[in-house]
């Protein structure tokens, strides 16, 4: 269960700022290495709590961010808000797919998304997409952190 645990903690709202993905990629080499769990057992573990993080980010972002346009906090840096919400409105998808792949912005862009009132189909399809390719990308480095200790 530490998988999806280190997985959704490190795209989780605000937390995700603080728990670096290097975590789940350190226990994820270490059960397939120790030949605890095998890449069919992680990496599907790894993409479901990914997934309900985001999805967690988003609906965060659609329930509070008519609310949060009003805040002082999002006043004072209106225009950044005004510049991501932009950006996301124009690549849409691959700001979706790019924000799951980019470490820095992995917990903040599904709440935007929200926040910019894009489609819950819309998110989802990408969300999916970004998460199978980001999960992939797990695997791969696993296998080859994997080949570079033996």
């Amino acid at each position: 269960m530490i998988i999806p645990v280190l997985a959704f903690l490190e795209a989780c709202p605000g937390l995700g700022l603080f728990v670096s993905g290097v975590i789940l990629l350190t226990v994820s080499t270490i059960l397939y290495t120790e030949q605890i769990a095998s890449l069919s057992e992680i990496l599907p573990l790894a993409f479901a709590g990914a997934c309900l993080s985001d999805h967690l980010g988003f609906y965060f972002g659609r329930w509070f961010g008519p609310a949060f346009h009003d805040t002082a906090f999002a006043q004072k840096r209106i225009d950044k808000i005004q510049k991501g919400e932009a950006f996301i409105l124009k690549y849409g998808t691959l700001s979706i797919v790019g924000g799951r792949l980019l470490t820095a912005v992995r917990s903040l862009v599904p709440m935007m998304v929200g926040v910019s009132g894009a489609s819950r189909l819309k998110f989802t399809l990408a969300d999916i997409i970004g998460c199978a390719i980001w999960a992939a990308g797990l695997g791969l480095l696993v296998i080859g952190l994997d080949n570079l200790l033996s």
